[in-house]
């Protein structure tokens, strides 16, 4: 198998498999199954300063989007921040990394935003043999509504102030957890750089109300009638994910500054994109919470296998992704696919049909005995039809070879490269 051993900025782990903070990693009990059952590294559930008691509700806590097989795809979670003792959390992490002196472990951090608090809380976990602090920035539920969590993570000239703080009065190394609420990922990730951060880990959780209780009309999950905006996360969130990470390791300011990805990791090749899109490892939490820690057996081996198959190392897949990732006005506008329908293997169900007909180009066309058949000079290449399709690969998209004349818009399929000098950029008309 190939070698999964990790060194993320230092830490080093025997795969790249965390566990992120959250209510699988806030004890002493459930880190030790974790590790038992083969993840590399935690994330400590979020600790904060000895102040005002932290008091979660008693009520549920989790709001829920399923698909039609019951299968989860969403979470929305109403949770704070751990609401046990601090000596007690810091107590339980010094027996853990002395029993587990291999595994990474990681004590994620909230405090209120002065120099004191940062500066007290980083003193007392100095000496629990942790191997670095995670920076909070991105919880959107009740602690932002203290001035904490995404309250930061949203104000860029706070997160820099914050993490030079923290560089200031620890050597741990930092990693600031970054807000999906906002327009731009790039400006907090530019501040954490700025602060001194040695990496940062993307995305927390996105502002969200899954449903609404019709008989009630209340916001769930519901505590005595009332309900609240949560955090979302899970397979849904997976793409937004993604899309930050790619912004991230390849933008100028911020190409280079190690990521640790987070946001519906459920299988091996969940992490792999991930890794390809410029995470150096991955962080894990819902996929953990709907089918058990045991769930990381299956990406060990998932991404050992894919490696072995590529003839490729862990460090050479994380940022493969990144070069291609381009805006749109760099996309090769000479590259013209048709869609192809295999007889063989359709049903006849129509559903392509339906959707081109009623939603897309009028391209797929429907004989007396439901035979369908794609019509070429209609065929923008959109795939809806591949999307919508129950059975896997029998609706593909075939490449027009170079040359050939487009059927569509009777243009030969060499003519134009990019949308620098499409006719249909009205900047490239006016520039004419």
């Amino acid at each position: 198998m190939a070698d999964l051993t990790s060194n993320f900025i230092g830490i080093k782990s025997p795969n790249p498999f965390w566990l992120a903070s959250a209510p699988p990693t806030d004890k002493e009990y459930n880190v030790r199954r974790a590790f038992d059952a083969g993840w590399g590294g935690v994330v400590w559930k979020t600790l904060g300063s000895e102040g005002p008691p932290i008091v979660n509700v008693s009520g549920p806590r989790y709001g829920a989007i399923w698909g039609a097989d019951r299968r989860l795809l969403g979470l929305n979670n109403i949770e704070l921040i751990t609401d046990r003792p601090l000596q007690v959390n810091l107590d339980e992490i010094r027996r853990v990394k002395k029993d587990y002196p291999d595994r990474a472990l990681v004590i994620s951090l909230m405090v209120p935003c002065d120099e004191e608090s940062w500066k007290d809380i980083l003193m007392r976990i100095e000496d629990t043999g942790a191997d670095g602090v995670e920076l909070n920035f991105g919880c959107p539920h009740g602690m932002a509504e203290r001035g904490m969590g995404s309250a930061v993570g949203q104000v860029p000239e706070y997160i820099e102030m914050v993490t030079a703080w923290v560089k200031h009065y620890s050597k741990m190394p930092c990693i600031v957890k970054l807000t999906p609420n906002v327009t731009s990922i790039l400006p907090p990730a530019m501040a954490a750089k700025r602060g001194g951060a040695d990496a940062v880990s993307l995305i927390n959780t996105i502002k969200s109300v899954t449903n609404v209780d019709l008989d009630t009309f209340s916001p769930f999950p519901m505590i005595d009638g009332k309900g609240s905006h949560g955090g979302y996360c899970g397979p849904a969130v997976k793409p937004i994910a993604l899309n930050m990470v790619g912004e991230i390791a390849r933008h100028p300011e911020t190409r280079g500054m190690p990521i640790s990805g987070i946001g519906g990791v459920t299988t091996w090749r969940d992490a792999a994109e991930f890794m390809a899109m410029g995470s150096g490892n991955v962080q894990v939490c819902t996929a953990a919470m709907t089918y058990g820690f045991k769930i990381v057996q299956e990406m060990i081996s998932g991404l050992s296998q894919y490696l072995d198959e590529k003839n490729m190392r862990l460090d050479q897949l994380v940022g493969r992704a990144v070069p291609n990732f381009v805006e749109w006005q760099d996309l090769n506008l000479n590259y013209v696919t048709k869609a192809h329908i295999d007889q063989d293997a359709c049903i006849s169900c129509g559903r392509c049909y339906a959707a081109c007909e009623d939603t897309s180009h009028q391209a797929i066309a429907m004989s007396p005995d439901r035979v369908f058949t794609v019509k070429d000079e209609e065929c923008v290449a959109c795939n809806l039809c591949v999307n919508v399709c129950p059975v896997e690969n029998c609706i593909t998209m075939v490449e027009m070879p170079k040359g050939a004349t487009d059927p569509r818009t009777g243009r030969v399929v060499s003519d134009y490269a990019n949308w620098t000098t499409h006719p249909n950029n009205p900047m490239a008309r006016a520039a004419e």
